[in-house]
């Protein structure tokens, strides 16, 4: 039996399928490649096309995997600098230990996560501790913020069944919880989900062929009543080339192709269109570029 996904990635493929690969609104590039000693760099890149906004971001990840051990450093042009060490699989067999830290030399914010992680056949389970700082000559305490998010899935013969909490230590008071429950075959996922009694919503993601799959997602907001979703679909030309299209409850059309130009480069071609406002213009393109050499 397979371990069960993390919390956050129950419904993955239903949301993969009508989120990823859709750029549209912004140019991208991304690269990634691998040096003789074993450390990975990926560089991306992207730009905003009604506000020219540019955003980028640079990271570099070396695995010792005799040891177990990962270290992983990002810096983005938010001049936010983030480095992550985990060691798995050394002292209990599918537990996995982190601690993630984060600092921006310019507004002097520091952040510091400490991550535990334990999987099995049946369970996988988390809990992340997000503490920082408080600010030099501060009143309060050492600490401006202690919030733990604690989750876990479990799951028996196709079914899952998760939970999570999210709790602020300082207050000690809950700050939200989510249920979730879903079922996992083959060539098929059910999910339904109820977010802080506020959200109630599901997916459902099916491989109809070897070259067709389709997806859709439902939610319903409490108090306010409203109701979106969205429905898509991706059908696999050749080997090398794949289009998606989607379309949600506001009315917005999708569309993206993408296609292998050769082996690890990849363009990502795609479009929203305002089908109700569709003489008014305001739709919206975008391109990607995808280096990969590992």
């Amino acid at each position: 039996m397979p371990i069960p996904p993390t919390f956050a990635d129950l419904g993955k493929t239903a949301r993969d399928l009508l989120n990823k690969d859709y750029n549209y609104g912004s140019w991208k590039v991304n690269t990634t490649t691998k040096s003789k000693s074993g450390v990975e760099f990926k560089v991306e890149g992207s730009q905003c096309h009604d506000t020219g906004a540019a955003y980028g971001q640079l990271e570099t990840k070396h695995a010792w995997k005799q040891h177990g051990i990962t270290v992983s450093e990002k810096w983005n042009t938010d001049n936010v600098i983030t480095t992550e060490a985990t060691v798995e699989d050394k002292l209990v067999k599918g537990l996995k230990l982190g601690l993630e830290t984060a600092l921006s030399p310019v507004t002097d914010k520091k952040n510091v996560k400490v991550k535990l992680a334990l999987k099995n056949e049946y369970i996988h389970a988390a809990i992340d501790t997000d503490l920082a700082p408080a600010a030099p000559g501060s009143t309060g305490g050492c600490l401006a913020n202690a919030a733990t998010t604690a989750a876990a899935v479990v799951g028996y013969n196709g079914w899952l069944g998760g939970v999570q909490v999210g709790l602020d230590l300082l207050r000690s008071k809950m700050t939200k919880n989510a249920f979730s429950l879903g079922y996992c075959a083959s060539d098929f996922t059910l999910h339904t989900y109820v977010n802080d009694c506020q959200e109630y919503g599901g997916s459902v993601y099916h491989k109809i062929t070897d070259n067709l799959e389709g997806g859709a997602t439902l939610a319903w907001l409490n108090p306010s009543g409203r109701t979106r979703f969205s429905f898509g679909a991706k059908y696999q030309l050749d080997k090398d080339a794949f289009l998606k299209t989607k379309l949600t409850s506001d009315s917005h059309l999708g569309v993206s192709y993408v296609q292998a130009l050769r082996p690890g480069i990849k363009l990502t071609l795609s479009t929203l269109v305002d089908v109700r406002n569709f003489s008014h213009g305001g739709h919206k393109l975008g391109v990607g570029l995808d280096l990969e050499s590992l």
